[in-house]
């Protein structure tokens, strides 16, 4: 996957135009002509064509100005994606680091595991519910595998901690992987008997996975939205 038709628009160059690329998959490099800046394919290196800003196009002011030879359209119903859901403190900061993982296509801050329908933040926060805070992880599985994103996950975050993440405390920020199907419970297992022969001492539970509820718009890309970096999530390399 390079782009998504809803960033597509009509720029009169004779060639498609879109104004963002998915996350990842496309890198920048300067062109041979030493003037313009050429846009390939960050999984096979292939040529796509070249991207431009300041023209003021669109409001996100950049125009990747594609070769149509270099596209291929499919309908979003044909893709083929996964899903992962991660709860390992603060959403806020699970989500940041899953966000910076190539592959990774679309992430949401949501609550899970509890018995309220339709939590609300506060509703989570007076540990009544049973939710934890969780990520959700949309992915392209040619560019990442779930093995990948359940290791990403263990070293973002402290799997030896009980009931909390840094300075937060609470059932809420858990330390849980909830599985969608026997394959990344399997995956997950193996992952967590690794850091156990590494010595780690691993809380983490394996959950199946049920209803996952949204949170609020303003729990969304948090870190994005303020410029800034986790205060609670550290990321740590467990794995060679």
């Amino acid at each position: 996957m390079l782009y998504r038709s809803k960033d597509k628009f009509q720029s009169s160059c004779g060639w498609p135009s879109f104004d963002d690329e998915v996350k990842g998959a496309v890198t920048k490099v300067p062109d041979k002509d030493g003037m313009r800046t050429e846009i390939v394919c960050a999984n096979c290196g292939g040529h796509l064509g070249h991207v431009f800003t300041g023209e003021s196009s669109t409001p996100k002011n950049v125009r990747h100005c594609v070769n149509s030879i270099s596209l291929n359209f499919v309908p979003e119903a044909q893709i083929t994606t996964g899903q992962a859901i991660f709860a390992g403190g603060c959403f806020w900061g699970v989500e940041y680091y899953m966000q910076q993982k190539p592959g990774v296509l679309e992430t949401t801050a949501g609550y899970i595991g509890g018995q309220k329908d339709e939590p609300s933040y506060e509703d989570v926060c007076s540990k009544t519910t049973g939710h934890v805070e969780a990520v959700k992880v949309v992915y392209d599985p040619v560019r990442v595998s779930y093995e990948a994103l359940v290791k990403l996950f263990f070293e973002i975050h402290d799997p030896t901690q009980i009931g909390r993440q840094g300075p937060d405390i609470g059932e809420q920020y858990s330390s849980i992987i909830f599985y969608l199907d026997n394959e990344q419970k399997a995956i997950a297992e193996n992952v967590i008997n690794i850091l156990k022969e590494k010595g780690y001492d691993v809380v983490t539970r394996l959950k199946e996975a049920t209803t996952f509820w949204k949170a609020e718009d303003y729990h969304q890309d948090y870190y994005s939205k303020k410029r800034g970096t986790p205060y609670c999530h550290v990321y740590t390399k467990r794995f060679d």
